[in-house]
């Protein structure tokens, strides 16, 4: 599926309705972006976990330097940065969180990650050059999932 963002509104507006899809979930598989520097990656995540609730309790910022922010919303958020990890393998830590099902996993700079430590599903937002605005190419990796099929038909009226 492609989604034609023609401006920052538009990102936040997928925002919201990717809170609205994930509201009341019970499993999640990770979402991994992939696109270029001002892309608009962070202002997605940051409309996604202010539309969820107990955002009042989260103060939403790139995690560049700290590579990770946790954001205690319902699902709990767990936010990834890699850009400053190019060419390294994350700790620990982070593939027990990618491999958590019970909150959602969003890993910004995914391009950074070796594709043979991904998990065996994830939803891959691939942010597309545009002349104007921005093209988000979504994409199920790996098994096919209810999930991911879930989410195509929830987007459908936002295309």
């Amino acid at each position: 599926m492609k989604l034609i963002l023609p401006d920052e509104q538009a990102t936040i507006k997928l925002g919201l309705a990717l809170a609205n899809f994930l509201k009341g979930r019970k499993k999640f598989l990770p979402f991994f972006f992939n696109g270029d520097l001002g892309s608009g990656k962070t202002t997605l995540v940051k409309s996604l976990v202010e539309n969820l609730p107990g955002a009042e309790n989260a103060e939403v910022s790139s995690p560049s330097f700290n590579i990770l922010n946790i954001y205690p919303t319902k699902p709990r958020v767990n936010h990834f940065d890699l850009y400053r990890l190019e060419g390294q393998t994350p700790d620990d830590d982070f593939f027990d969180l990618l491999n958590n099902k019970k909150s959602l996993t969003v890993v910004e700079w995914v391009q950074y990650l070796d594709i043979n430590l991904w998990p065996e599903s994830a939803i891959l937002f691939f942010w597309q050059p545009a002349e104007s605005g921005r093209i988000i190419k979504l994409t199920n990796h790996g098994e096919a999932s209810d999930l991911y099929n879930d989410l195509l038909s929830h987007l459908k009226s936002f295309t």
